[in-house]
């Protein structure tokens, strides 16, 4: 074989195996990847069914706009913060079932929606705690602020823990957001990041439906966390809660002072 003969075998043969990684290219970089696994897996082991709707939930008949995906995820991620899996506790539920006849009468007395009972719940779980930032009792007031609503805060008193006392300062609260933002939900947003804030992210934003806004972390899911709650203390077993540990009777008189 002459060299010319041998250069020609050795170029088709170089030819051949460009051919060969070039096809062995398609088949690695061009074959479909394996079907994706969905966004948010990690919520269909929720204790209950992933179809859940928002449908279903409201805030003071105030429904949560169904056709938004961002709504639907946002409040099965509250559902799913709040249920027993998570939380392990019923101590919520007794309380609840102990001092919702002390709230109730009070909401409906100033005219403030049921739902506002939830609140507490969310706000402090009916504790006795002071935040970092100074609020304390079950409706988490400032001192100023409880002082303006009719509290006796100082000098070895605080009335912020009353429960009777500070839910009908709360209802003076909720009733002067409501006549401001005419909305329930709004209310709810501004008792728990303050009305100037709020009034100050719907300006900027031009949008006037909490649930299309973009808050911070906080306030941003703090309705869909009401509501959560509303849901899980409604329907218990359908949260995980089936075994009730029945506390010790709540001495009614002390928060009714």
């Amino acid at each position: 074989m002459t060299k010319k003969e041998m250069t020609k075998k050795h170029f088709i043969t170089c030819s051949v195996l460009l051919v060969i990684v070039f096809i062995s290219g398609l088949n690695i970089y061009g074959t479909k990847p394996k079907k994706a696994v969905k966004a948010h897996t990690h919520l269909t082991n929720f204790p209950f069914k992933n179809t859940d709707s928002t449908e279903e939930f409201s805030f003071a008949n105030e429904p949560l706009p169904i056709d938004d995906a961002g709504v639907n995820y946002k409040m099965q991620r509250s559902l799913l913060r709040h249920n027993y899996r998570n939380v392990h506790s019923n101590i919520l539920h007794n309380k609840a079932e102990k001092l919702f006849p002390i709230i109730e009468p009070i909401l409906k007395a100033y005219g403030i929606p049921d739902d506002f009972k939830y609140l507490p719940l969310v706000e402090s779980g009916f504790g006795e705690g002071t935040s970092s930032k100074g609020a304390k009792g079950p409706w988490q007031f400032m001192p100023g602020t409880a002082r303006t609503y009719g509290l006796k805060v100082g000098h070895g008193i605080d009335e912020r823990l009353s429960i009777s006392k500070s839910t009908k300062a709360a209802c003076k609260y909720i009733k002067e957001l409501y006549v401001e933002f005419n909305s329930w939900t709004l209310a709810a947003a501004a008792y728990n990041n303050g009305e100037i804030k709020l009034a100050k992210a719907i300006n900027k934003q031009n949008e006037d439906n909490y649930f299309r806004m973009h808050l911070n972390r906080e306030t941003g899911k703090y309705v869909y966390d009401v509501i959560a709650m509303k849901a899980i203390i409604s329907q218990p077993r359908k949260y995980g809660f089936k075994n009730y540990v029945k506390l010790a009777p709540v001495d009614l008189m002390a928060y009714n002072q």
